[in-house]
């Protein structure tokens, strides 16, 4: 018995860790902020066991790290690590939807458009989190056509680094949709083979995203 109701909570851990991650994007657990299970635990209605499988989730979407002896912290990132976050991203990007153009296909193709097609109405319906998730979605469908493990598994690494703050430039709706006519123009250049276009339109894609953290650092100021 006590197995069947373990075995039933461990169904939860997915649920409660996609709750965690609105809290998180929202704002509602701020970045820095020390995630304490058994608190959790009574929110969530369930006992520690489920959380801290949720957790050990997040940390490795990059969203949350574990500090030895002290617990489990919403990742902070330097304004210096997100610049150079971008800086990689955006030579990595442009490589994969150049080596993309070789190995394309009707498969690819059609897999692309639906992903573009999705992102147009979650524009429309001003849905940030899931234009957000179809956006990294669309990117990780160029890095496997680059047919490159290196260059993906190093490029999901910089991307989970930057999720918490990334994730906050699409509540603008404005931003969804430049963002979404950027992607099209990459994936119109990889189905034509058109691989330095391609290369010069990725880098330049994740490059804005670089000029919208330092727009949104001088508001701030």
């Amino acid at each position: 018995m006590r197995a069947a109701i373990a075995k039933n909570e461990q169904g939860l851990s997915p649920g409660i860790a996609q709750e965690l991650k609105k809290l998180i994007y929202s704002g509602a657990i701020q970045p820095g902020e020390r995630l304490n299970e058994a608190a959790l635990a009574l929110q969530m209605g369930t006992s520690r066991g489920p959380i801290r499988e949720a957790i050990r989730m997040l940390t490795g979407l990059g969203l949350v790290t574990a500090v030895p002896n002290r617990g489990v912290y919403v990742r902070e990132v330097s304004v210096r690590e997100m610049l150079e976050n971008y800086d990689l991203r955006a030579l990595i990007f442009g490589f994969a939807a150049e080596r993309a153009c070789e190995h394309i296909d009707d498969t690819h193709t059609k897999k692309l458009e639906k992903l573009l097609q999705q992102m147009d109405l979650a524009c429309e319906a001003d849905n940030g989190t899931k234009y957000y998730e179809l956006n990294l979605q669309f990117h990780d469908q160029v890095l496997s056509l680059s047919e490159n493990q290196r260059t993906h598994q190093t490029y999901d690494d910089l991307v989970k680094e930057m999720h918490l703050f990334r994730r906050s430039f699409f509540n603008s709706p404005g931003n969804m949709r430049r963002s979404n006519e950027e992607h099209r123009a990459i994936f119109e250049a990889i189905a034509k083979h058109a691989a330095r276009r391609a290369k010069n339109l990725a880098e330049k894609h994740v490059l804005s995203g670089r000029g919208r953290l330092l727009a949104k650092l001088e508001k701030s100021l």
